[in-house]
């Protein structure tokens, strides 16, 4: 599968759409008012819509707030958080990133807290978030050669097409706040599992599993009554393709790699789904 490396993701984030980019180009509405992201994960789709359409209105949210956080401090603060990679950077080795990873981030400054995520992010194992039940980040440490610890390049992209966006902290059922008719949101929630074993479905303490997806479902199915272009990703379950069975809809697939799996040779293609409530996308690009 071709895969676009042109948008400016500066964290590794499980279900991250950067390779699915090429995939998704013919869905994308043609026009659109604004733009909201309501689980904005590593924002590749968000820094695609951004750099191409430029929409007036863009607002990104999360509910997880070390990535809301960071966002902030890369559209803010860009020199302070770069200055501060770069003492991970030199520091860098295992023992360095336990006694990081156990800091108190209360302590801490809000770039202080960016700077931390960023090196947890770029050196744990697999680039994995995943917290304890008190919300501790609890990933062991990543075996990396030369790890990506200060990517100037890709944080100045960044820190360029934050501006005027709209970043906020909160779970996605906030959209309906913030959604006007004609504007594009696009969903990526944490994917409901194929199987009872694969049960990584959250980036903060808080589970989503069936009750979660029935939220969204009924999210969705409002901001299509109040004419909103809705495209929203997740797993090729008959769960998630019941939950959207109504008229108007349309499901696609597209093939995507997984990412996250100790073994490695379960991490090949598989089919995720592609919903959208809107037909003025072209399947010949």
């Amino acid at each position: 599968m071709p895969r676009n490396n042109t948008v400016p993701t500066f964290v590794k984030w499980a279900g991250g759409k950067t390779q699915l980019l090429d995939q998704f180009k013919k869905f994308f509405p043609k026009k659109f008012n604004g733009y909201l992201e309501p689980f904005v994960g590593s924002g590749a789709v968000f820094f695609y819509i951004k750099r191409k359409y430029n929409p007036k209105k863009v607002i990104i949210s999360d509910n997880n707030e070390d990535l809301i956080n960071t966002y902030i401090v890369v559209r803010d603060n860009l020199e302070e958080l770069i200055k501060l990679l770069k003492v991970h950077k030199r520091n860098h080795c295992k023992e360095y990133y336990y006694k990081i990873r156990e800091i108190d981030v209360n302590e801490l400054s809000d770039v202080e807290k960016a700077a931390r995520f960023l090196y947890l992010n770029k050196t744990c194992y697999n680039g994995l978030y995943r917290v304890n039940s008190k919300g501790k980040f609890n990933v062991p440490f990543g075996r990396y050669k030369n790890p990506n610890i200060v990517n100037e390049e890709n944080l100045r992209k960044a820190h360029k097409l934050l501006q005027g966006v709209t970043i906020k902290l909160q779970s996605f059922e906030k959209v309906l706040e913030d959604a006007e008719s004609g504007d594009f949101i696009y969903f990526d929630p944490p994917y409901y599992p194929l199987s009872k074993t694969a049960n990584f479905t959250s980036y903060t303490k808080d589970a989503f599993l069936d009750d979660e997806q029935r939220k969204l479902a009924e999210v969705y199915r409002k901001l299509d009554e109040r004419g909103c272009l809705l495209m929203l990703s997740n797993s090729d379950t008959e769960f998630i393709k019941n939950l959207y069975s109504y008229d108007g809809l349309k499901i696609h697939k597209v093939k995507a790699r997984r990412a996250i799996n100790s073994k490695a040779d379960k991490r090949g293609a598989i089919n995720e789904l592609v919903i959208l409530n809107y037909e003025n996308y072209s399947l010949t690009i």
